[in-house]
C-alpha cells in the first residue's frame, strides 16, 4: 500500500470515530451553498502548501460549485499575512508561529487581525547542507554561506531566530541570503551556498532532488527550540520537537528537528456561511488533502483543528465544529 492509500485510511478512520455519522450526513448539503469568489494565498509552487492549496481549491468547488476558489502562490506565511492585511487574499496558509507574530507589532507596526478556520497540518523545519561540506550542526556553519528560506516566507523568520539560539550572528558569523527554493538548490548544487533552510512537508521534490545530487546531510535543530521559540512558549509558538520520517530522505531518518504547525487563516469579515463551509470540508473530507508522496503524521487530524492557538476561530467554524462534534 503506498504510504499516501495509508494515510487516507487512517485519516478516514480517525474522522469516523470523532464524527460518527457525520461523514455521511452533513447537513450543510441539504441547503443552498455559499457563492462568491475565494482567493486562496499558499506557498513556492514545488513546496507543500502549493500543492494543500490546489487540492483545497478542487474539493470546495466539488462541494460547492457557486465558490470559485483561485489559488495564488507565494513566497509563505509573511507575504500571506501582507495579502490579508491588504484585502488581497481571503484565505492563506499560514505557519503558526508567524500568525502569532502578526497579532502583536513584532512583526508589522501593527497587529493584523487574522480569524481561524483550523490547525490543518504540520510541517517540518528541515535544515539540508551539501553532504560534503564539513558542517554537522548549525554552529559548524560558521564563515559557510546559507540560504535561510525565501524573502517573505516565515522559514526567514524562523532561521534568523534559529542562528540566534546557535550563537551565530547573520551577516557577521555568515552570509546569509534568502532565496526561493528554487534558486536556493541551484546555488547549493553549484557550491555558491553550503545549506539551506526550508519548512515544508516531507519529502520535499527539490531535496529529493538535491539528496540524489550533489546529496545532502540534514542538520539537527531539536536542542534550538528553547531558543527559537522564544519568551511565548512553546504552546503558543506551535513548535515542537519532531523526527525526520524514515522514509523522507536516504540519509535523514532520525533527525531531531523543529515541527511547527500551520494554520488555514482568513479575514475576520469572511461570510460565516462560507467559512462553516470551509470548515465542514476539512473535517468531512480530511483525507483529501493529503498531497501525493507524503510521508509522517504531517497532516489535518479531526482532534486538532480546533487548536489554532492565539488566532481565534472564526464564528463560522466555531458553529460548524459544534454542530459537528456536538
Amino acid at each position: 500500500m503506498k504510504r499516501r492509500t495509508a494515510l487516507r485510511a487512517a485519516f478516514g478512520v480517525t474522522a469516523a470515530a470523532a464524527l460518527g455519522g457525520a461523514l455521511t450526513g452533513d447537513a450543510s448539503s441539504r441547503r443552498p451553498g455559499p457563492r462568491g469568489i475565494l482567493r486562496l494565498a499558499t506557498g513556492e509552487p514545488t513546496a507543500f502548501y502549493a500543492a494543500f492549496g490546489r487540492l483545497l481549491a478542487a474539493e470546495l468547488q466539488s462541494a460547492h460549485p457557486g465558490l470559485s476558489c483561485r489559488v495564488r502562490t507565494t513566497a509563505g506565511s509573511i507575504t500571506n499575512i501582507e495579502l490579508i492585511r491588504d484585502g488581497r487574499a481571503d484565505l492563506a496558509l499560514v505557519l503558526t508561529d508567524t500568525a502569532r507574530a502578526a497579532q502583536g507589532t513584532t512583526l508589522f507596526h501593527r497587529p493584523v487581525p487574522l480569524r481561524a478556520i483550523g490547525r490543518v497540518y504540520e510541517t517540518y523545519l528541515q535544515f539540508a547542507v551539501r553532504a560534503d561540506a564539513p558542517v554537522r550542526s548549525m554552529a559548524d556553519l560558521a564563515g559557510h554561506p546559507v540560504s535561510l528560506g525565501a524573502p517573505g516566507s516565515g522559514a526567514a523568520l524562523l532561521g534568523e531566530r534559529l542562528l540566534h539560539a546557535a550563537g551565530l550572528t547573520p551577516g557577521t558569523d555568515l552570509p546569509v541570503r534568502h532565496l526561493r527554493l528554487a534558486d536556493a538548490a541551484r546555488e547549493l548544487r553549484s557550491g555558491s551556498i553550503v545549506g539551506l533552510l526550508v519548512a515544508g512537508g516531507v519529502p520535499l521534490p527539490t531535496l529529493t532532488d538535491l539528496d540524489a545530487d550533489p546529496g545532502l546531510r540534514f542538520l539537527p535543530l531539536a536542542g534550538l527550540l528553547p531558543g527559537v521559540a522564544g519568551t511565548g512558549g512553546l504552546a503558543a509558538s506551535g513548535l515542537e520537537e519532531v523526527e525526520l520520517p524514515q522514509d523522507a530522505y536516504r540519509a535523514a531518518a532520525g533527525v531531531a528537528t523543529i515541527g511547527v504547525s500551520n494554520l488555514l487563516v482568513c479575514r475576520p469579515d469572511l461570510a460565516t456561511e462560507t467559512a462553516e463551509a470551509l470548515t465542514r470540508l476539512l473535517v468531512l473530507r480530511a483525507p483529501a488533502f493529503v498531497p501525493e508522496g507524503a510521508v509522517g503524521a504531517q497532516f489535518l487530524d479531526v482532534r486538532s483543528l480546533i487548536g489554532t492557538g492565539s488566532v481565534p476561530l472564526h464564528p463560522g467554524a466555531v458553529e460548524a465544529y459544534r454542530s459537528l462534534h456536538g
